[in-house]
């Protein structure tokens, strides 16, 4: 299974759901971190996500597609997760 990546309807809903049923802590940034207010959306850590899949069907807007998933329109956000992290 490919990297999960966080796409186009998690900008400005920032729901945090996600980050809560992560086991290794990938989705950044968390509510108590720096950057949260500022940021326009969530990124999965793509060296510390272990593609267990937790995130996917309790994100409420459907935002989180693996790089197999994820709908051509949407998919320059496999950059934009990378870059993040870069």
């Amino acid at each position: 299974m490919g990297m999960y990546i966080i796409a186009e309807p998690c900008i400005g809903t920032k729901d945090t759901a996600c980050v809560e049923v992560c086991p290794v802590d990938c989705i950044h940034p968390k509510k108590d971190e720096d950057g949260f207010a500022e940021a326009t959306m969530l990124y999965i850590d793509p060296n510390t996500c272990i593609q267990c899949g937790n995130c996917e069907p309790v994100c409420p807007v459907k935002a989180i597609f693996t790089e197999e998933t994820i709908p051509e329109k949407w998919a320059h956000y496999l950059k934009i997760n990378a870059d993040h992290y870069a």
